[in-house]
């Protein structure tokens, strides 16, 4: 067998691991069943500041002012 082949083979065995790898993840996450009675992890914070960050926001986009151009001459009154 010339290098070429071994090379085929070699691929050939190598590229079935990703194959088989995400295979196993799909059949596994097929298989789990979430479970529809647990507890809800959140717990709703409470807070006496009268920021309430569920408002909407007032701010404004400030602009930067407009500057007025600089006086520059025409070619026509350079004369």
């Amino acid at each position: 067998m010339g290098t070429a082949a071994w090379e085929l083979i070699f691929m050939m065995l190598v590229l079935k691991l990703p194959i088989v790898y995400l295979i196993g993840v799909v059949w596994w996450a097929i298989r789990s069943s979430p479970d529809p009675y647990a507890p809800a992890e959140l717990v709703p914070a409470v807070s006496d500041s009268p920021h309430d960050p569920a408002a909407p926001c007032n701010w404004r986009v400030r602009r930067r002012p407009i500057r007025p151009r600089p006086r520059v001459a025409t070619r026509g009154a350079r004369r």
